[in-house]
């Protein structure tokens, strides 16, 4: 029943974006696994890679996915700082320490925790992540869950809270095949990426403590008919027109790209441009999983929009590009 009233709105599907690649970013560098020192476990990471970050004053908390074998591929996330000014100017030194501060403890990450959107409020970090895992024991053997975790540290990345979301109405819980993909705009309202059926689109909602209300459930961002899926891919970022957000889409030859939405306090899609970050050479283009930039950190900062990403999920690389350029590039939603 659920699934019906969320396949309906999607009847609401429009066409906004051109397939049309415009790559403004600069590349400003890129942090390879040998560039990090496990400062609190006893293994070397093989792909260090889809970090969120999120700037306080001059700090730039990075929280990448890390994984240490290829055997089982399970994700744990970790933690470490650089200044910002250093690292636009390129004079971060390395290796840089990082420790892992959330690795799989519950069975609904059984598989892994992964790809954090990170926020700074009330001297709080604040993560949406992906938690890949079972509903019960039963479950093991078969096809995963894609479970959206709310995690909540303090200043020394102690654990204060963890909680699992889900989708509630008149009609009881629900908990979608796959729910991820997530930032948070004003408050209580949520962006979220559900997989309804075959459809992989990205919506706009209202959370009220671990639930988001089925009936706030809006889709705002459609994949286009060369696409497959689309995906909220970082953080929100407020700026004077609204909310700047990165999005992601995987083409169908399976190359992902990026683009930059603009939407309101409730969440509402003001604007997007098309993609304006795409891989490129051989950093890029070639790891575990080949052709793409991921998410998941975005800051603006002196004029500038700094994105923190994934390259080809092994390695981290940092882009910029100046505000007015993105702005000048966003076609209005009408």
């Amino acid at each position: 029943m659920v699934e019906e009233l969320l396949g309906k709105a999607l009847a609401r599907k429009r066409s906004l974006r051109k397939d049309e690649t415009i790559d403004v970013f600069n590349r400003v560098t890129y942090f390879f696994p040998k560039d990090f020192v496990i400062t609190n476990y006893p293994r070397n990471p093989v792909a260090v890679f889809n970090p969120g970050a999120v700037l306080v004053g001059k700090a730039l908390h990075v929280f990448p996915r890390l994984i240490f074998d290829y055997y089982k591929y399970v994700s744990s996330i970790g933690h470490f700082i650089v200044n910002i000014d250093d690292l636009l100017n390129g004079e971060v030194k390395k290796p840089l320490e990082m420790e892992v501060v959330f690795w799989p403890r519950d069975i609904q990450e059984f598989l892994g925790c992964e790809d954090p959107r990170v926020f700074f409020r009330n001297s709080r970090f604040e993560l949406l992540y992906t938690a890949k895992g079972y509903k019960d024991w039963s479950q093991e053997g078969k096809p995963h869950t894609d479970f959206l975790a709310y995690a909540v540290l303090d200043e020394d990345l102690n654990l204060i809270e963890k909680r699992y979301i889900s989708i509630k109405s008149t009609l009881g819980e629900y908990v979608p095949v796959s729910m991820k993909d997530s930032s948070f705009v004003e408050s209580k309202v949520i962006l979220t990426r559900l997989t309804v059926g075959d459809a992989k689109v990205c919506w706009r909602g209202r959370l009220e403590g671990s639930y988001i209300d089925l009936y706030s459930l809006d889709p705002v961002f459609f994949p286009e008919e060369w696409e497959t899926k689309v995906g909220w891919s970082t953080n929100t970022v407020e700026v004077k027109e609204g909310y700047l957000v990165g999005w992601h889409a995987v083409l169908k030859d399976l190359t992902y790209k990026n683009g930059l939405a603009l939407v309101d306090g409730r969440g509402r899609l003001l604007g997007t441009t098309n993609y304006v970050l795409s891989p490129k050479g051989v950093i890029e283009e070639y790891g575990d999983r080949i052709r793409v930039i991921f998410g998941c950190g975005l800051v603006v900062y002196g004029g500038r929009v700094i994105w923190i990403g994934g390259v080809s999920d092994w390695a981290i690389g940092v882009f910029e590009t100046s505000e007015r350029e993105i702005m000048n590039l966003m076609k209005e939603a009408t």
